[in-house]
């Protein structure tokens, strides 16, 4: 790393002047080069962004017109790939969950000169490093772009044979045999490409390369087209690899041909036939040398995605034989308003890209809707019909977090979509904070939803049962929740995670377990001996009045403890060891069971046994999968019913997929069977498996 690499260029969101400076000199007194600059405002901060480059952000604790949630917005929005740092005067998880929350990538005490020098030389080590990776990975693709492109363009026919089978063939090679696509080759032998008088000397030549050996340096004989037409042929081979097997390259060196017919025969691979623009091959190639120079800091590129609005109406009106027309016309419009260092070609059928170079994010804005209203302003003769036109336009801002060719594609497109749903004839500009405004939009739905469904009983509870194989008495079910909509029942995997957030999950663990009591109540008083299985949250084992509540209930209800058993993962109960161990102890006061779910899945999942009394154990849903055939999972599950029943506990199998595995879980000892082969969450608990 030179010199001015080791320079860290900081940007610092601070009011008080001498606050700042305090922070600089800390950083500077643990030996680190600093060149500071200092915000108050959010128009101060972006201009700081807009200037010059910046390494690190760090956001102080006092309350400034920008905010850490602001500043990183504003680093989203410009596509750079700079770490922000919150400093604070303590350090909680309270503190750290909501600074990470709001886009921080670290959090340093400033009072605390170790933990801020070593916090700030760590985000700038680890911004090297991906720097350094996305610099590498775009000489990659440039080497291998340019590989591929030498070979493309070689007038040397060149083909690759891994094991004497073809896994690669240029153009050229394509040609000297008469094909017209790779395909046509793909997986054939190169021993019917060699005349019979040759091949066995040949098939002993590719025989001795796959012992190891070194392939001969030329091989001259007859090669034959598919047609029987024979021709020599001088081969030149040589130890190769792609895409990292290793293969043989074959050369066949032919009289090279005239070099301004070479020129045309270039010009044409590049060309689009229909609107003399560039074709999609060579856009490609354009778009990831662009790409690959945003990596390295240019950053006046966008990709500009166009596409015609109500095309396929417009065909019908002028009928497929006006399309190339038509097309042919708007490329010429569009050809008129782009300017020499901008790449335009005709993407697909009727989508036209540009690769804007030269001009600020700004400009690249302005030149698409000029690009637009270029094509809406046109009147396009086809025939003896006038068309007139409108477009979609999509425009994806090359930067330097943006380092990929399929990403800034996709980007693009998708700006271009929402174009189109808005009614069409304007320009979208990703945003690339527009994801996470969505995710907010989505996630507020839901906790709209969630906060409704609390208060007026829109959740509905699922009965999966649990089949003996023991021939325990009664019924068992496990508990599945789900959200009631219009559409159907919804199930937690699309809710859980916003309520968690929200801490809304003891509200709703509340709700199943207050749900749960009443309809074993009413079960018990039809005589039917049920036992339910409730999934716990590791927000509500934090909480210290679950126990007297439940307590409460089941006096209400004069329910039994013994008919419900609670259950949480092996992880969650790991990570809230002390809480999880009150709340098994307390449900045992109180009759109730405890299980772990997922067991099996640490190191020493029977150490947990020993803190934590479950009566039950849930085997982790991984030694399920193809069970009857993986000889390890049944080993598996075999010693954790060894183990369980030396402990007096009962196992239970979740998500069975077939009957074998139910053969080898009775073998085993498994207590309970449960799983969609048997019998899919219903609303109705009736089930009878004898």
């Amino acid at each position: 790393m030179g010199k001015a690499e080791n320079i860290i260029r900081v940007l610092l969101i601070e009011e008080s002047v001498e606050e700042a400076e305090h922070v600089i000199s800390v950083i500077r007194n643990g030996g680190l080069a600093v060149r500071p600059s200092r915000a108050t405002s959010a128009e101060d901060a972006q201009k700081a962004l807009d200037s010059h480059p910046l390494d690190l952000i760090l956001v102080t604790p006092k309350p400034t017109d920008v905010d850490l949630s602001g500043v990183s917005e504003l680093v989203e929005r410009s596509g750079k790939d700079i770490p922000i740092v919150q400093l604070v005067d303590t350090l909680n998880q309270d503190i750290a969950l909501e600074a990470l929350r709001q886009g921080a990538r670290d959090l340093a005490i400033r009072t605390v000169a170790d933990h801020l020098q070593n916090v700030v030389r760590r985000e700038f080590d680890n911004l090297n490093a991906r720097r350094s990776l996305r610099r590498m990975e775009a000489s990659l693709r440039e080497s291998e772009r340019r590989c591929h492109s030498l070979l493309d363009s070689s007038r040397d026919p060149i083909a690759y044979v891994h094991e004497g089978m073809h896994v690669y063939a240029n153009r050229a090679y394509l040609e000297i045999f008469g094909f017209g696509d790779f395909e046509e080759i793909e997986g054939t032998t190169l021993l019917e490409l060699i005349s019979s008088e040759d091949a066995g000397s040949f098939k002993a030549v590719l025989k001795d390369i796959s012992k190891g050996e070194k392939p001969p340096d030329r091989v001259t004989l007859k090669a034959q087209t598919p047609e029987g037409k024979t021709f020599d042929a001088v081969l030149e081979l040589s130890e190769a690899s792609i895409d990292g097997e290793p293969c043989t390259q074959i050369v066949f060196r032919q009289q090279t041909v005239d070099a301004k017919v070479a020129e045309q025969l270039d010009t044409l691979k590049r060309q689009d036939l229909v609107t003399g623009l560039s074709n999609r091959q060579h856009f490609l190639s354009e778009l990831e040398r662009g790409v690959g120079a945003a990596v390295t800091g240019k950053v006046d590129q966008a990709l500009i995605y166009l596409e015609l609005d109500n095309y396929r109406h417009t065909l019908d009106s002028i009928g497929v034989g006006g399309a190339d027309v038509l097309l042919a016309d708007v490329a010429t419009r569009l050809k008129s308003l782009v300017g020499e260092q901008d790449v335009l070609a005709r993407f697909s059928d009727h989508t036209f890209t540009v690769l804007a170079a030269d001009r600020s994010h700004d400009d690249c804005a302005a030149f698409a809707d000029a690009l637009r209203h270029g094509v809406e302003e046109q009147i396009f003769e086809v025939g003896d019909q006038s068309i007139s036109m409108t477009a979609s336009i999509g425009v994806c801002l090359l930067t330097e977090k943006m380092s990929k060719v399929q990403d800034v594609l996709e980007r693009a497109a998708e700006a271009a979509r929402g174009s189109s749903e808005e009614g069409g004839n304007r320009v979208t500009v990703f945003d690339p904070g527009a994801r996470d405004k969505a995710q907010a939009e989505r996630d507020q739905h839901w906790l709209s939803l969630l906060k409704d469904a609390l208060t007026k009983d829109g959740f509905v509870l699922f009965y999966q049962p649990m089949v003996s194989l023991q021939g325990a008495e009664g019924e068992h079910y496990e508990i599945l929740l789900r959200l009631q909509s219009p559409k159907g029942e919804i199930p937690p995997g699309n809710f859980l995670q916003v309520a968690e957030h929200h801490n809304l999950m003891p509200h709703i663990d509340r709700w199943v377990i207050g749900k749960a009591i009443q309809v074993l109540s009413e079960r018990l008083k039809q005589g039917v001996n049920c036992t339910f299985f409730v999934k716990l949250s590791p927000q509500s084992i934090q909480d210290g009045t679950l126990l007297p509540w439940l307590a409460q209930q089941l006096k209400l209800a004069r329910l039994p403890g013994k008919h419900l058993t609670f259950e949480m993962p092996e992880s969650k109960v790991v990570t809230n060891l002390k809480p999880a161990r009150f709340l098994a102890q307390g449900l045992s006061q109180l009759n109730c069971g405890f299980a772990l779910e997922q067991f099996g899945s640490g190191l020493n999942s029977f150490q947990l046994l020993k803190h934590v009394p479950a009566r039950f154990i849930k085997i982790d849903r991984t030694y399920m999968a193809d069970m009857h055939q993986n000889a390890e999972s049944q080993q598996k599950v075999r010693e954790i019913c060894q183990e369980a029943r030396a402990l007096d506990r009962e196992v239970i199998a979740e998500f069975v997929e077939d009957a074998a595995s139910m053969s080898i879980l009775f073998s085993c000892g498994v207590s309970f069977v449960q799983g969609n082969f048997l019998q899919e969450p219903e609303k109705v608990m009736s089930y009878d498996f004898g």
